[in-house]
């Protein structure tokens, strides 16, 4: 998808609300911002950033890691395997805080806008209910995108 194309609406899928009970998860595979549409006008507002700490991590760290766990020697596929295993954590913990968050009544509507990998980790690990609530997905590493910038580019008639 185009990186300036507008944001639209999934069809069949319930209509995002400026009722202050719309959210935005933009995501990648070390960082996931909860954002809150506020009523009626204004950016969005950080609600919560969970981290992954291990996505962080030096690749040089997991090398290592992964060489001394398999007697001196490493393959690239080992990195590999690992870090998919720490992203798909990472998804599972960032869909249980979805999960927690929609059933505490925080919001009713959610949009997703993850990297394209993470984006497709974060869809199989989120709840039914969760999955339910989404009215929007784009496969765009946003995360380092400030609230004015991300709601100038998902709700662009709010500028």
């Amino acid at each position: 998808m185009n990186a300036d194309a507008p944001f639209s609406p999934t069809p069949g899928r319930p209509v995002p609300r400026d009722d202050g009970s719309h959210w935005v998860l933009v995501a990648d595979e070390g960082v996931a911002h909860l954002l809150r549409l506020p009523e009626a006008a204004g950016d969005l507002e950080a609600q919560h950033t969970l981290t992954d700490a291990a996505a962080h991590a030096d690749k040089a760290d997991l090398r290592r890691d992964a060489e001394g766990r398999r007697g001196g020697s490493t393959t690239t596929s080992a990195g590999l395997d690992e870090s998919h295993e720490e992203a798909r954590g990472f998804a599972a913990r960032v869909a249980q805080a979805l999960d927690e968050a929609l059933e505490a009544g925080r919001f009713r509507t959610l949009d997703l806008v993850a990297a394209p990998r993470f984006l497709g980790l974060l869809r199989k690990a989120l709840s039914t209910r969760v999955a339910a609530a989404v009215t929007r997905e784009q496969a765009l590493d946003l995360v380092h995108e400030k609230p004015h910038e991300l709601t100038a580019r998902l709700f662009p008639r709010r500028h």
